[in-house]
């Protein structure tokens, strides 16, 4: 039996009243104690507006699942559209089974290589970073000398009141620039690598 939920059914539903009337119809059908009776497997139910989703560990009990709810939907008269997709860990999203995954370690490198390159170019076309490196410093005082400590080196700091935000192309670029303003910064500071947008500090001077 495993955990893992890096494959997923995804079942296209006209609307919201089919959507409850199907989860509901696999729940008593017992979507997923028919995958696990079958393959020993898990299957985890998720729902949104006009979808349904099915999660497995392995592309067995995926499309065995898949398998099991058009059964119990063709019994309901409910239409669907049916897709399968796998959980890529790099590029952090799902893809068509047909995507090859790395299997090795420079296989893994070249394509974090490669996703580094596209988060560097999609920030050059839109015209500013969408990474950052954030940090909370633990009063005013002291985020106004790092601010100018940094600003000294030559990085562009956004600085609202205890937060301090400096720009950068990519996720690894963030990184590293949140461990060299961690080294910078006095004891007690948190510092963060993040995509533009997450908890930005909306605070006034």
């Amino acid at each position: 039996m495993t955990d893992s939920t890096d494959w997923r059914v995804t079942i296209s539903l006209s609307g919201q009243a089919d959507v409850e009337h199907a989860r509901q119809s696999f729940s008593e059908q017992e979507v997923e104690q028919d995958v696990r009776g079958r393959l020993g497997h898990n299957i985890v139910v998720g729902a949104g507006d006009s979808q349904i989703f099915l999660y497995a560990g392995t592309e067995l009990a995926a499309r065995e699942a898949e398998r099991t709810a058009r059964e119990v939907l063709g019994q309901l008269g409910i239409g669907a559209e049916f897709a399968l997709h796998r959980w890529h860990p790099i590029e952090e999203e799902w893809q068509s089974p047909d995507v090859a995954m790395p299997q090795t370690e420079a296989e893994r490198q070249a394509e974090h290589q490669r996703l580094e390159a596209a988060e560097t170019v999609e920030s050059v076309d839109f015209g500013s970073a969408l990474w950052q490196a954030r940090a909370e410093l633990p009063s005013h005082r002291e985020a106004v000398a790092l601010a100018h400590k940094l600003q000294g080196e030559g990085y562009p700091v956004v600085r609202r009141w205890k937060f301090l935000i400096v720009g950068a192309n990519n996720d690894d670029d963030a990184r590293a620039l949140a461990e060299h303003i961690r080294q910078e910064a006095p004891a007690g500071a948190q510092v963060t690598a993040e995509p533009v947008g997450v908890r930005l500090p909306f605070i006034p001077f």
